[in-house]
């Protein structure tokens, strides 16, 4: 029998499994996993890692990264953070930290394996499944095609599936080489969203 998600969810925001690789970073943290979700939400977001910003508020896409993905979704925060209406699940719960020249460390693969599979049957099948970023679409989906191609073949998806880059800045000229991500990904995306949500 699956355990109930409220319990699975005080054991996860309990979790210090990574205490020693965050203390050894550049940031030198602690642990502070951040769930916002629950079951029977009809859109699920499957992210890669709270960014410092979001480690420091506890709310998931707390930052322009967020605020470009409600964009693209078309929804504003409160339906956003409604999570009756949509469960954020990422790869990893905890700020993985900096490496020594800033940049973002990747979500450490033990988070998944420890939490993933059991969060999501406990959440249900959404009717809408974002996978947000290379992290989530290699665990999702399998194969080892980059970012571009998955996204670019998002009408090939499984059914109540879309690819999406991450939406950081530093995509920012990614989403300028590749203009069909907004003229034609963009709107699908808003219009399946709105379905899913109604």
């Amino acid at each position: 029998m699956a355990e109930p998600f409220d319990a699975l969810a005080a054991r996860l925001r309990g979790c210090r499994l990574c205490a020693d690789r965050f203390a050894a970073t550049a940031t030198g943290h602690a642990p502070r996993p951040v769930l916002r979700a629950r079951p029977g939400a009809p859109i699920l977001i499957a992210g890669q890692a709270p960014g410092a910003r979001v480690h420091a508020s506890g709310l998931p896409f707390d930052d322009p990264s967020g605020d470009r993905l409600r964009d693209w979704m078309g929804v504003d925060r409160d339906i956003f953070y409604d999570t009756a209406r949509i469960a954020i699940l990422p790869m990893a719960f905890c700020f993985p930290g900096y490496d020594a020249r800033g940049a973002d460390l990747p979500p450490p693969p033990i988070c998944a394996a420890t939490w993933r599979a059991a969060l999501l049957a406990a959440l249900g099948r959404p009717r809408l499944m974002l996978l947000v970023g290379g992290h989530a679409q290699r665990w999702h989906l399998g194969g080892r095609a980059g970012v571009t191609e998955t996204v670019r073949d998002w009408r090939k998806a499984a059914p109540g599936v879309i690819a999406l880059p991450h939406p950081s800045w530093r995509n920012t000229a990614w989403l300028k080489k590749h203009p069909w991500f907004a003229d034609a990904l963009v709107p699908d995306l808003r219009a399946r969203v709105a379905a899913a949500l109604a």
